[in-house]
C-alpha cells in the first residue's frame, strides 16, 4: 500500500503525456514493469521523477517506447 500513492502520480504523468486513460496508464506501467523485470514501484518513481526534470534510466526508456508503441497500435487498430 505503501507504494500506490507513487504508482497514481506516474499514472498521472503517463496520463497527461501521451493522452491516455487511466486503465491504459496502468496497463503501460505494468508492461514496463513485467519486460524490464523491476518493480512497479521503482517503474513509477522513474516515471514520476521525470515530472521535475530527471531522466528516467535508458533502460527503462526504452520499455517506456515499446509500451507506449504498443498501446498506440492497440488503440489504432480498435
Amino acid at each position: 500500500m505503501e507504494s500506490r500513492p507513487v504508482v497514481d502520480m506516474a499514472c498521472g504523468v503517463v496520463m497527461a503525456t501521451f493522452g491516455c486513460t487511466p486503465e491504459d496508464a496502468w496497463d503501460i506501467l505494468v508492461a514496463i514493469s513485467q519486460h524490464a523485470h523491476v518493480k512497479l514501484r521503482k517503474v513509477a518513481e522513474a516515471v514520476t521523477a521525470t515530472a521535475t526534470g530527471q531522466s528516467m534510466p535508458a533502460e527503462l526508456q526504452e520499455h517506456l517506447v515499446k509500451a507506449v508503441q504498443a498501446w498506440r497500435a492497440d488503440r489504432d487498430h480498435t
